[in-house]
């Protein structure tokens, strides 16, 4: 569990550190989108106690997940 934690730390201030340099291109959000989907995953199947649990209960915090991702990079990628 402690690797789990390590690791959302580094993407959280791998994160930080995105912002507080302010490189912000299409490309660096999109491997941001990437790295919290990722801690998304960890925190559900570690830390919600689902890695262990049926894929058809899995999938509904996945799915969801995966659905607020895909609008928020809608909403970065899509001209005004």
């Amino acid at each position: 569990m402690n690797k789990i934690w390590i690791i959302l730390v580094i993407l959280s201030i791998f994160a930080f550190l995105i912002g507080w340099l302010e490189l912000v291109s299409s490309t660096i959000v999109a491997i941001l989108l990437v790295t919290t989907f990722i801690k998304g995953q960890l925190v559900i199947d570690y830390f919600m106690g689902l890695k262990d649990v049926e894929m058809k209960y899995r999938m509904i915090p996945i799915v969801w997940l995966g659905v607020i991702i895909f609008f928020v990079s809608l909403a970065y990628y899509m001209p005004l």
